[in-house]
């Protein structure tokens, strides 16, 4: 009987994230294109109006690697020098759970959220509640709280 020999096993190297174009579902959840959604506050033709819609625009922003966007509204006093995207990593799904406050009539917001993800094909999901602020007139991410499941 011939001996059989284990192969090597190579990495397994992450399928690429699926296409994001104007007429595509936007990958915030809402019923809407990206083009007319997420897409038009990362293109600067508006700005989000509220803590939630800043918060899908910036989880969108993960999806599709824009990383000037990130940082363009990322609060000043926490804004890092760049954002490291994880070649493994693909965001799955983004699920709401509360807000508070961050509408047009506040200066501060907090929206809690599970975003979920698969990391080199491993599914995973990221919990937290994330503080918002106006800063010059815009919503913009101050900071964020883990929440342990």
């Amino acid at each position: 009987m011939a001996r059989r020999t284990k192969r090597p096993t190579r990495p397994r190297i992450p399928a690429a994230p699926p296409a994001v174009t104007a007429d595509t579902p936007c990958p915030c959840g809402l019923a809407a294109p990206y083009g007319e959604c997420c897409g038009r506050f990362h293109a600067g033709k508006a700005t989000a109006p509220t803590a939630e819609l800043l918060m899908r625009s910036r989880y969108t922003a993960f999806v599709v690697h824009d990383e000037a966007y990130l940082l363009r509204t990322w609060a000043p006093a926490t804004r890092p020098g760049e954002v490291g995207f994880d070649p493994a990593m693909r965001w799955t799904g983004l699920e709401i759970l509360d807000r508070t406050d961050g509408t047009a009539f506040h200066q501060h917001g907090t929206v809690t959220f599970v975003a979920r993800y698969t990391h080199a094909g491993a599914p995973g999901s990221l919990h937290e509640r994330s503080t918002f602020e106006r800063h010059e007139g815009a919503w913009v991410y101050r900071d964020g709280t883990f929440i342990e499941p």
